[in-house]
């Protein structure tokens, strides 16, 4: 069956040096070169390319992922202004760029790209040769300079944006700030300006505070690429009922995401990003299964009361690669083990293969722009 993965940072090989045009093994082992990534160690690779065509992978929504070094973020190391994040943000837009160019990725930039790609990938007897969709976003909105400046990056093919990752970021408050910051100055102007474009709003990420206010100002349409349910696991980085109901209200898709920390019930512990705690004592990867991952999609789906709004969101390698994701997730085309988890439990083939890949299809063929 096929798949779209509601949420794969891929750009952030720019940061780890990892050709993804290469088999996962070969990407796992490559050579070394300078020290490395501190916590993000190749050999737990989850996707390249050729893995994600073998694992039915037909399209992401790709992130550039940029965080500044604000006194106040719990991520650090990042750049320390705007205009180097700018700078950083579309050097990460250019590998999707070169990767289009040399055949290997397709950027669905509307809606009828999205049609044609999907029944090509539908039509194939094998996926060897065909290029991987790319839908295109910005998780967290630190490397959009000025809120007009969302022009360019819409120009650019971007169609998604989360105004918050962790801590503080330029236009509101992420998760890791104990859920009470919401936006900031600049953060209505930004909206507005998505609002303008016909853009999309993804909450994960964003603290309950800022999300309540953006929607408030934001009218256009919502999705949450890779987040879980707090009513199943304790912790900010989890959204509440109110939340996930006001994206299932306007049509929207919520992907369950793969990161043990979001999906041990048994742990009522909320690690937080500015703990100096290493979350994988808490959330190890031994104490958690697909069956937990459905579990959210269970979740999701009573709240819906239907299966058109559940969906999968890998946070693929974003989380720290398979040290991060359950025991039976080794790459991302263990995914498909999830159709086998939803069959058991009574979905029928027609709920499977919404959740497995129609629900974002169909967002999205309904969301992105008519026309470039």
């Amino acid at each position: 069956m096929l798949i779209i993965d509601g949420d794969y940072p891929m750009a952030l090989a720019v940061k780890f040096n990892r050709d993804l045009k290469q088999p996962v093994d070969e990407v796992r082992s490559a050579r070394k070169i300078g020290e490395g990534t501190e916590g993000w160690d190749d050999a737990g690779t989850m996707a390249s390319m050729p893995e994600m065509r073998k694992g039915g992978v037909a399209v992401a929504l790709v992130k550039v992922a940029v965080d500044i070094d604000y006194p106040d973020s719990p991520i650090k190391g990042g750049p320390r202004t705007r205009e180097l994040a700018y700078a950083t943000g579309m050097g990460q837009l250019a590998l999707y760029r070169v990767y289009e160019a040399q055949g290997e990725a397709r950027i669905l930039r509307t809606r009828a790209d999205m049609t044609a790609h999907m029944k090509e990938w539908e039509d194939a007897e094998n996926y060897d040769d065909l290029p991987v969709g790319f839908v295109l976003g910005i998780e967290g909105a630190d490397p959009i300079t000025w809120p007009e400046q969302v022009h360019e990056w819409y120009e650019g093919g971007m169609r998604v944006i989360s105004l918050g990752h962790y801590g503080v970021s330029t236009y509101g408050h992420g998760t890791g700030t104990g859920m009470e910051g919401g936006l900031l100055p600049e953060g209505p102007a930004l909206l507005r300006e998505m609002d303008g474009l016909g853009m999309i709003l993804d909450v994960t990420h964003t603290s309950d505070t800022t999300v309540r206010q953006s929607l408030e100002i934001f009218e256009g349409p919502l999705l949450a690429s890779h987040q879980n349910c707090r009513g199943l696991v304790p912790g900010e980085r989890q959204q509440p009922d109110d939340i996930l109901q006001a994206v299932i209200d306007r049509g929207g898709v919520i992907g369950a995401s793969m990161d043990t920390w979001m999906l041990n019930r048994n742990v009522q512990k909320d690690w937080s990003m500015s703990k100096p705690e290493n979350r994988r004592d808490f959330y190890p990867r031994e104490a958690i299964t697909l069956e937990d991952v459905v579990n959210h999609i269970d979740y999701v789906c009573n709240l819906a009361g239907n299966a058109l709004h559940a969906a999968i969101g890998g946070d693929t390698d974003g989380q720290g690669g398979s040290e991060g994701a359950p025991a039976d997730v080794d790459t991302v085309a263990d995914y498909q083990k999830i159709a086998g988890i939803l069959d058991r439990r009574g979905y029928s083939e027609e709920d499977v293969a919404n959740i497995m890949y129609r629900n974002w299809q169909r967002f999205f063929e309904t969301h992105l722009p008519e026309a470039s």
